[in-house]
């Protein structure tokens, strides 16, 4: 290898649990290649297919590289290009007519996790918006129903070390496409296959992964809840459980038991499409087999009751004693276990205002068009709502306001800068020093720039950091350096399971363990105000739900008779690498598939155009006619970018602003549908 080049280590930064350690081949300052980091105590080597087209993304043709300011009307992508300088002036000139005239809190910061490097995405950014008193952004759209769900009935949305689950005898996966989303937990679930462990998959969908399983079960989509309630059903009255851990580490048996007794497998089996023997099969299956596992997916909690099921999920490995076994319990993500220090990294104190209103991200359209005082200053950095957000007629409407100026910062042109005022180049991750952590496994990493900024890009740090001295801001908190940022975001007293790591140390290590001690975990530390696994939780009472599991369906919609189910694809992850051509070819394109049932009803075959649509909007789409989904279901995958010449728009053009039954979560999955030739 010749001096002009080297093999340096980086961190995966997308928004996946797997946070992969990288290896990555330079030439002239260029990436050649990127590989998996084999040092690399989890992911060790392996990488998904999109990650290794990173050079394709990084030096990309269309990589925007200066800033740039719209001379069209918006929709267009018409811009020239301006200096920093020009950029900053505009910026700040805006910040500050608009507070004069209509208030800080007429300012909107819009972002989520396109960049999970902490510095990038929750760092500067924060300080500059408490600061300016603009309105806080409620980011709940992927994980907040789950999180709340959970953590009512075990009081910290985490669970088993996933090196552990290569020691499962019986591995459920629930919801989850582990292959196109989680693929080193599929390679622990392989390793535990090898030692004779069984895998359930319980889905919607038969998906990739739940071709692999010995034994794969579909239900109707929104009915989780109440195939777990049978399960418990079955468990309870066939005495599968484990009454000792119960009594010593469970609150309110006798009320779920009392509850549970409700969900014969008869009832279940009519509620979610799963025979009745199936129903007992799985309880008997579960409750005979130590020890067991479940990993809960991200897609459940995105219906209109997807707090509850995982809620009520969550409440499976505590009725057989699975916590505390090696190998036994349940993940749905470990992200809280490396809560860094947020009150240091986003220094809430700075808003003058700290009563300020909120507005939840998946109501974008709404609070663009409807709030008062208006939303008039809009900055929107590590996401593209033009794609991701429901209702998007409503969100295009809200960006078209020629009296709205909107900031966007990408690496791209995406969906939404046809409707920026003003487009400014970012860095990608590896142009970055960052600090990051998995929601899955237990180790958090540095990553350090392993080449120059292309062009004129900024991070999100240095960008803030700029903006702040423009403006005026003379805090201390907005003179630090990343690493003062990084130390700052470890230095968390209160979270013991940061103990000991440092950047001086990850300097050296690159990745380190957290310290999950025994007297730590789950069952030996249950941090819920009884101080066990709530079977019954009085908070959910006093906050107004059942306190105990109970299944509540989705809404019914007559006019539209299919449930809109709408999950990721393997080749994209939301919108980002959808630009990327290699990707498109392997992906093809866009598809809606439908139960031969329920194409025969509209006369539809494999191949035909349709026209999926409700009463918020619709969208063209090419017909698979398939019986991987079940009747009364409209399935599609992916986040595909608009393309006015094929006719394609994003599914979210078909999704609702409605929120989950907890958490203020997202809905995409409760949308409902007709579709017509």
């Amino acid at each position: 290898m010749g001096d002009s080049e080297k093999t340096v280590r980086s961190i995966c930064p997308l928004d996946c649990p797997d946070t992969c350690g990288l290896s990555v081949q330079m030439k002239d300052g260029k990436i050649v290649s990127v590989n998996g980091d084999k040092d690399h105590p989890v992911t060790k080597g392996v990488i998904c297919h999109k990650v290794r087209k990173s050079p394709d993304r990084v030096h990309h043709p269309d990589r925007v590289l200066y800033p740039l300011k719209r001379v069209g009307k918006k929709g267009t992508l018409n811009f020239k290009r301006i200096s920093w300088d020009e950029a900053y002036e505009e910026m700040t000139n805006n910040f500050k007519n608009t507070i004069q005239h209509y208030g800080a809190e007429s300012i909107l910061p819009f972002s989520f996790y396109g960049n999970m490097g902490v510095i990038n995405s929750e760092g500067m950014d924060r300080r500059f918006f408490h600061k300016l008193g603009a309105s806080y952004l409620d980011r709940t759209i992927c994980n907040s129903a789950a999180s709340v769900g959970y953590r009512y009935t075990m009081g910290l949305p985490v669970g088993i070390d996933p090196e552990d689950t290569v020691h499962s005898k019986l591995i459920i996966i629930w919801g989850c496409n582990l292959i196109s989303t989680n693929m080193h937990q599929v390679m622990y679930i392989n390793e535990a296959k090898k030692n004779g462990a069984k895998v359930v998959v319980i889905d919607v969908h038969k998906n990739r992964t739940a071709k692999l399983a010995d034994w794969f079960i579909q239900l109707r989509p929104g009915t989780d809840t109440a195939l777990a309630l049978g399960m418990m059903n079955v468990l309870i009255r066939e005495n599968f459980i484990n009454k000792k851990f119960i009594e010593k580490f469970t609150h309110g048996f006798d009320e779920l038991s009392e509850n549970a007794l409700k969900y014969s497998p008869e009832r279940v089996a009519e509620i979610t499409g799963v025979s009745e023997q199936g129903i007992i099969d799985l309880a008997r299956m579960y409750g005979e087999t130590t020890p067991s596992f479940i990993r809960i997916g991200n897609g459940l909690q995105h219906h209109e009751n997807g707090g509850m099921m995982i809620r009520t999920i969550s409440c499976l490995p505590a009725l057989t004693g699975q916590w505390g076994k090696l190998g036994g319990g349940a993940l749905k993500g470990n992200s809280s276990y490396a809560a860094f220090n947020k009150n240091k990294l986003q220094m809430p104190e700075l808003h003058p205002k700290p009563e300020s209103r909120t507005v939840n991200m998946n109501q974008l359209g709404s609070a663009l068009l409807e709030l008062d005082p208006p939303i008039k200053s809009l900055f929107v950095y590590n996401s593209n709502p033009a794609q991701v957000t429901p209702d998007q007629n409503k969100v295009r409407e809200g960006l078209m306001r020629e009296d709205l100026f909107t900031v966007v910062h990408d690496l791209f042109l995406t969906d939404t800068c046809y409707y920026a005022d003003i487009v400014l180049p970012a860095t990608s991750h590896f142009e970055n020093l960052d600090l990051y952590k998995s929601y899955w496994h237990l180790y958090v990493g540095l990553s350090e720039p392993v080449m120059d900024p292309l062009g004129e890009c900024k991070s999100n740090f240095t960008l803030f950091k700029e903006l702040a001295k423009r403006i005026g801001f003379k805090d201390p908190a907005f003179q630090v350096t990343e690493e003062q940022m990084i130390a700052e975001a470890l230095d968390h007293p209160e979270n013991p399971y940061l103990n000991g790591i440092t950047i001086e140390r990850l300097k050296q290590e690159k990745y380190i363990k957290l310290n999950l001690e025994e007297s730590e975990v789950f069952p030996n530390r249950i941090p819920t105000p009884s101080g066990k696994v709530e079977f019954y939780s009085e908070q959910m009472k006093a906050d107004g739900y059942s306190p105990v599991p109970e299944y509540l369906p989705i809404r019914e919609e007559h006019r539209y008779p299919l449930i809109f189910v709408c999950g990721p694809n393997h080749q994209f992850l939301n919108s980002s690498f959808a630009n990327i051509p290699d990707l498109q070819k392997h992906e093809k394109k866009p598809i809606v598939s439908l139960h031969p049932e329920e194409a025969r009803k509209r006369g539809i075959e494999t191949g035909d155009q349709v026209r999926l649509f409700n009463n918020l909007g619709e969208i063209l789409i090419e017909a698979h006619v398939t019986n991987d989904v079940l009747p009364g279901v409209a399935l599609t995958q992916g986040v595909w970018w608009d393309d006015d010449k094929k006719n394609r728009k994003s599914v979210n053009f078909l999704t609702s602003q409605d929120l989950s039954d907890m958490g203020g979560g997202a809905t995409f999955f409760s949308a409902k549908v007709e579709v017509r030739r």
